[in-house]
């Protein structure tokens, strides 16, 4: 008597790890090109420390060694505070250009950049968070950042520490 697979069934009669798994798609004849995408990225997490150069240093080269465009993500605050005397919310805006400007000044003077795809996306908020969110959002292969400066981020937790929990990627932390 012939046993099915495992793989047949209604989702039910799987097992767990099959009933979510993407069927494979059909293989087309013919090639068509491809949009220019950023996936699988290295990531690199800059905010202006020496650390961070370094961390941009790295994932520079860790990109050229693996052939994935390189992603460079500064994450500012959320920039919103309360006027003192009115109680008025109050939002900061920065000059976007100019914060790419900069950015990629730094990767100039830090790494060379030559021969890389290079792309900076700056977000606002948390900073652990942010990265952690696009890093998942373009599957990151690596997520690269510099070590903290201070010695109470190692008693009362860092940004890397979170990351190393959190992130869905392999995170590089750089003296």
């Amino acid at each position: 008597m012939n046993q099915p697979s495992p793989d047949e069934g209604t989702p039910e009669q799987r097992r767990p790890e099959q009933r979510d798994r993407p069927r494979p798609e059909p293989i087309q004849d013919v090639a068509q090109p491809r949009p220019i995408s950023l996936a699988h990225p290295v990531i690199a997490g800059y905010n202006g420390s020496g650390s961070s150069r370094n961390a941009l240093a790295y994932a520079a080269g860790m990109a050229r060694r693996l052939g994935r465009p390189l992603l460079m993500v500064y994450v500012t605050s959320p920039g919103v505070y309360c006027e003192p005397l009115t109680g008025q919310v109050v939002g900061l805006l920065r000059d976007a250009d100019s914060l790419e400007r900069w950015l990629l000044t730094e990767l100039d003077q830090s790494a060379d950049a030559s021969e890389l795809e290079v792309h900076v996306r700056t977000r606002r908020g948390s900073p652990a968070r942010e990265l952690a969110s696009i890093a998942a959002e373009f599957s990151a292969d690596a997520l690269v950042i510099g070590a903290p400066r201070h010695f109470w981020h190692h008693l009362a937790g860092s940004v890397p520490g979170w990351l190393a929990r959190n992130a869905r990627c392999p995170v590089i932390v750089v003296p």
